[in-house]
C-alpha cells in the first residue's frame, strides 16, 4: 500500500519530468497520475482493489444489564487552558505589492545549510535574484532555492523542518 509521501513524491517526480501519464499498481491499489500541458498535476486518482472480507462468525450477545443512567454534575465551564484551545491564527500579513517565494516541489524546508548553522536569510535582510534562501530536501536531494527577486526579506512564511507542498509560499520579500 502506498504511503501519502510516497504518493507525493510520485506527483513531485512527474510534474517535473516530460512524462504526462503515470500508473502503478501494487498491492491490490492503482495510482494514476496525469499531467496535462501546463506544470501542474491535473488528476490523481486511488483506486483499491476489491478485496475479500472473511464472513463475520456467530458472536453471543452479552446479556443485558440494568444499569440507571447517572446524571452528569452540574457545574460551571471553565474556559479551557491556552494549550487546549483552537490553534490562533498567524497575524495576518498585508501581502499587496510583495513578492512570494514559492516552492518549487513537495519537501521538508530548511532554513540553514546543516542543523545549528545560521540561517540563510532572516527577516529584514537584503537579497538579490540568486540568493540562496533555503533548502528544499526532497528524497534525500537537498534542493537550494534561490529569491529570484531582488528585495528584503519582510516575513518567513514556514518553521525549520515542516514538510511544504508544490507552490506553497516560504517567504515574503519586498521589492526594490
Amino acid at each position: 500500500m502506498f504511503k501519502i509521501h510516497e504518493i507525493r513524491e510520485i506527483i513531485k517526480l512527474v510534474d517535473q519530468s516530460s512524462i504526462t501519464e503515470f500508473k502503478v499498481e501494487e498491492d491490490g491499489m492503482k495510482v494514476v497520475i496525469k499531467k496535462g500541458g501546463s506544470a501542474s498535476v491535473s488528476y490523481v486518482a486511488v483506486e483499491s482493489a476489491p478485496q475479500a472480507v472473511p464472513a463475520p462468525q456467530e458472536v453471543p450477545a452479552p446479556a443485558p444489564q440494568a444499569v440507571p443512567p447517572v446524571p452528569a454534575p452540574k457545574t460551571e465551564e471553565a474556559p479551557a487552558p491556552a494549550s487546549q484551545t483552537a490553534p490562533v491564527a498567524a497575524e495576518p500579513v498585508d501581502d499587496t505589492g510583495l513578492h512570494k517565494i514559492t516552492s518549487p516541489m513537495v519537501g521538508t524546508f530548511y532554513k540553514a545549510p546543516e542543523p545549528g548553522a545560521s540561517p540563510y536569510v532572516q527577516v529584514g535582510d537584503k537579497v538579490k535574484n540568486d540568493t540562496i534562501v533555503c533548502i528544499v530536501e526532497a528524497m534525500k536531494l537537498f534542493n537550494e532555492i534561490e529569491a529570484e527577486v531582488t528585495g528584503e526579506i519582510v516575513k518567513v512564511l514556514v518553521e525549520d523542518g515542516q514538510l511544504v507542498e508544490y507552490g506553497q509560499p516560504l517567504f515574503l520579500v519586498k521589492p526594490e
